[in-house]
């Protein structure tokens, strides 16, 4: 489903990973996957932007943080989306399909996170916490 898929009262711990499958819509110009308290806190917002080539990365408490971009794309528009994120106390660790990583940095302290939420050309197949 493109739109909006959201739970609101999951237990995601440190140390756990959530992995995520879906296929981008063929008119879509990028999507969201944001991980939280809710939707005014959040730790990760994970953003790939394909007209800008990029994804952004940032989190929020009531406002935005300062942006965190990462020039590598290997998906688009009407493509598979496979990938991990792993929370550790000090950062995310995000692995994308064609096994690139990068880091965010855990800004605003959590332990927890009860919020999960995908926007946009993003259609979820699957998802799983370990």
């Amino acid at each position: 489903m493109s739109g909006k898929f959201e739970i609101t009262n999951m237990d995601m711990k440190l140390g756990a990973t959530l992995k995520i499958k879906g296929k981008v819509a063929n008119d879509a110009d990028g999507f969201m996957i944001n991980l939280g308290q809710g939707p005014e806190k959040i730790d990760l917002h994970f953003n790939p932007r394909f007209r800008e080539s990029t994804i952004v990365c940032n989190s929020r408490d009531g406002n935005w943080g300062r942006e965190q971009r990462e020039n590598h794309l290997c998906f688009g528009p009407g493509s598979e989306v496979k990938l991990t994120v792993d929370f550790d106390s000090d950062e995310f660790k995000v692995k994308l399909q064609d096994g690139y990583r990068f880091t965010f940095p855990t800004r605003l302290g959590s332990s927890h996170l009860s919020y999960l939420s995908v926007q946009g050309g993003l259609s979820i197949s699957s998802f799983e916490f370990e």
